[in-house]
């Protein structure tokens, strides 16, 4: 049984897609807060805080994405919400792949920011291993002190930094750790990215060193219908950084999916 997920519902149901918004890790779903601000006012918006993380239920242990995607389904079963459009930045984004893989024929546009499809290395596996027991140990405040200027660009507002430090301060350690462990036995979506057959949009902060620009690029070739827009002046958050050109960018992309229902 899923956990009954903490989210925010903004706007109406009307002729619009709704729009589904997955936060990545280790935040909640105010990341999104332009974004819900920007698209409630013509369509409907649904931005959940993932298990583990916000005002959603702890569960501790490991957290597969898997499990992330059951959540979401469930949650959009609850609201009655039958189709939309998905989006999700980093972790947000292999949740998404994830999503679809599982449950196609709801979405109705993808929305992939600022991730990558392939599976984890085993560094990588190891790495994300020892900052889970590291956390669980040590709390949050030292890992989001060390990561902020790579979250977002050293150049960011410092509203922008002051937000997204508290986000991840204030993420319960079990919930990040269990998602880090999760996510270090991910499949790779590479294979999956070639089959879909709805509209996707890309979207990578130019100066992001988590996911580069070239793994947006590689994203964008292999699916079959895809929209690459490379943020200037960002890092790896992009629609806080620089909400306006995000903005931008997604509401040509939801016009699109909306034209073509």
């Amino acid at each position: 049984m899923s956990p009954f997920l903490a989210y925010e519902d903004r706007g109406a149901d009307n002729a619009s897609t709704p729009l589904v918004l997955i936060h990545g890790h280790p935040f909640d779903h105010t990341m999104w807060s332009p974004q819900i601000e920007e698209f409630s006012a013509t369509r409907r918006v649904i931005a959940p805080d993932l298990r583990g993380y916000g005002a959603s239920p702890v569960v501790p242990g490991i957290t597969p994405l898997s499990v992330f995607a059951a959540d979401i389904e469930a949650l959009l079963d609850e609201l009655k919400v039958e189709t939309f459009v998905l989006a999700g930045l980093s972790m947000g984004g292999q949740i998404v792949m994830e999503c679809y893989d599982r449950f196609p024929d709801r979405i109705r546009g993808l929305v992939l920011a600022d991730t990558f499809p392939a599976a984890e290395t085993a560094e990588g596996r190891r790495a994300r291993g020892a900052m889970a027991d590291r956390l669980l140990r040590e709390g949050m405040r030292g890992y989001a002190d060390e990561v902020l200027e790579k979250m977002v660009a050293p150049y960011a507002d410092a509203q922008v930094k002051a937000h997204v430090h508290r986000m991840m301060t204030a993420t319960p350690p079990e919930g990040a750790a269990a998602a880090l462990r999760g996510r270090a036995e991910r499949p790779d979506y590479r294979t999956l990215l070639t089959r879909v057959t709805v509209p996707a949009l890309v979207v990578v902060g130019e100066d992001d060193a988590y996911t580069p620009v070239a793994d947006a690029e590689a994203m964008h070739a292999a699916l079959p219908d895809s929209t690459l827009r490379v943020i200037g002046g960002a890092a790896h958050m992009p629609n806080l950084e620089r909400p306006g050109e995000f903005n931008e960018a997604l509401g040509a992309f939801l016009g699109r999916v909306d034209d073509n229902r």
